[in-house]
């Protein structure tokens, strides 16, 4: 029936057998029954003509065999309970919430695959779908290229890239901790610079400043103490040169980065665990002729050896998170390679250990049927809406859900001198400049102030050194002084000859009237 209408499919007689001709017209012509063994197409509900997906399951009569592997590590996965023969695990759980979505009925029953002592073979299970030994394999599978091209993945229930994990350590505090925050070249470059600013401030507040003036034994303790206070900015020195306070400015904006960074560097490496290892990530680790360890099982081995080119000889077959733990902790291997669903499991536990660098591949887990499985595109469809509505979460976390460690990792906290080069550069230049102007100024004002005696003298090159120094020396105010006193002289002078002139004018002018 379809609808209220009958649909004829054909006819069944001993005679001719099933045919969609009468009986009564096959009568008629020589039995064969070979030709004759076929109807017309069924009409399904919903007026459609292919065969409902849920029939392909019920009509052969034996439930799906569903391959699960038996796991030696990260029974969080998958595991056999004890003493019996169910299966539970984050997988298990995933598989079945989804199951429970298909809209029709599929009888199943879990086919262990593996001894339970080791990790089994994942690319043999695999095969074992695409042989049709298993109807489908559920667990903790990842979708590889090579594995998509023997059976149908459904939609990745997890996301799972590898990483590489390496030990840290908590650096023991001692008196002398304030000194790491930076290098041995960071502390010499700065400590040159706290001389440089205060020479320069010296040089330019020198002729001006009363505070900067003095015997030489003062006036080098002066330095000393205004360059070091600039270090926490109590500097109580006035500032009169233009010059000198530009300098100033540029280099306190110098020392507010540099305390800044020092004081941050300082408080993560009192409080935050190091790296033990040079390793910052998949390339560093590739460089070194270290060993590495895997997971039992793992394509991660496979990986390493055809993609990265990295030798087997270094590569060390590890089967449980105890073993991860010995062996990195020992030193036997340098770093762990798996994926991240493991080393979250692992590091939930072992908070000597940490995930350097990122993701280096982009995959999933998900479950595996026969090509062209109609089952697989509903699991995947059932998956999906696990994850909209939060279900794949929650299911997440009940297996996850561990202590956590998360200490912050800094691939180095030493600050470098190529983090302040650029600040050091525009200070030097900066303070360059300024010389540069001031030198100017004074070699001018110099030659104005001495052309006379320059004019007239005719002695070394190193005797006018000596003047230009001395009068570099002297405080601007004395130079004005003196340079007043010396146009009184010279107004003095002249006033003086004029006199004597006009007196010689007169005494010859009476000699003329005689």
């Amino acid at each position: 029936m379809v609808g209220d209408q009958s649909w004829l499919l054909g006819y069944w007689s001993n005679y001719s057998g099933l045919s969609i001709q009468s009986p009564e017209t096959l009568y008629a012509k020589p039995s064969n029954r070979s030709s004759n063994q076929h109807l017309r197409r069924v009409v399904w509900p919903g007026n459609t003509t292919e065969k409902p997906r849920e029939w392909e399951f019920l009509n052969n009569g034996r439930p799906l065999r569903i391959g699960v592997p038996l796991r030696a590590s990260f029974k969080e996965i998958v595991t056999q309970v004890n003493g019996s023969n169910e299966i539970h695990g984050f997988s298990i759980d995933v598989f079945l919430a989804a199951l429970k979505l298909i809209p029709y009925p599929v009888p199943y029953e879990f086919v262990k695959f593996g001894d339970g002592h080791k990790n089994p073979s994942y690319t043999e299970f695999v095969n074992k779908v695409a042989y049709n030994v298993l109807d489908a394999a559920v667990g903790d599978i990842t979708i590889i290229t090579n594995r998509t091209k023997a059976v149908d993945f459904t939609q990745p229930y997890i996301e799972s890239g590898l990483v590489v994990v390496v030990p840290i350590k908590k650096l023991d505090s001692s008196s002398w901790a304030f000194f790491r925050p930076f290098t041995q070249l960071m502390w010499a470059i700065t400590a040159v610079f706290f001389i440089i600013i205060g020479v320069g401030v010296w040089i330019h507040e020198h002729r001006l400043n009363d505070e900067f003036r003095g015997p030489p034994k003062q006036q080098l303790v002066t330095v000393l103490w205004f360059t070091l206070s600039t270090m926490v900015f109590a500097h109580r020195e006035n500032m009169v040169s233009t010059l000198g306070r530009l300098v100033l400015i540029i280099w306190l904006f110098v020392v507010l980065i540099i305390n800044s960074s020092y004081t941050a560097s300082l408080t993560s490496i009192l409080t935050v665990q190091q790296l033990s290892s040079p390793i910052r990530g998949i390339d560093s680790l590739i460089s070194t002729n270290e060993r590495i360890g895997f997971q039992v099982g793992s394509f991660a081995e496979n990986y390493m050896i055809e993609e990265l080119n990295i030798p087997k000889s270094r590569l060390m077959a590890l089967g449980s998170p105890q073993e991860y733990a010995e062996k990195l902790g020992a030193g036997i291997v340098a770093a762990i390679v798996d994926e991240r669903p493991y080393i979250d499991l692992f590091l939930s536990n072992n908070c000597k250990f940490q995930v350097v660098g990122e993701e280096f591949t982009t995959s999933g887990w998900g479950f595996a049927f026969p090509k062209d499985s109609p089952l697989a595109v509903d699991m995947s469809t059932a998956i999906l809406t696990l994850s909209e509505n939060g279900e794949l979460h929650k299911i997440h976390d009940y297996w996850h859900k561990r202590k956590t460690c998360t200490p912050q990792i800094s691939d180095s906290n030493q600050l470098q001198l190529d983090s302040f080069w650029e600040l050091f550069l525009i200070f030097g230049g900066a303070c360059a400049l300024a010389l540069f102007i001031y030198f100017c100024k004074m070699v001018r004002v110099f030659g104005k102030d001495h052309s006379q005696q320059q004019g007239q003298s005719s002695k070394s090159g190193s005797c006018s050194v000596r003047k230009f120094l001395s009068f570099v020396d002297k405080k601007e105010e004395e130079v004005s002084k003196s340079k007043l006193k010396r146009k009184r002289e010279m107004s003095y002078v002249k006033g003086r000859e004029v006199d004597s002139r006009n007196r010689s004018n007169r005494i010859q002018a009476e000699f003329d009237e005689e």
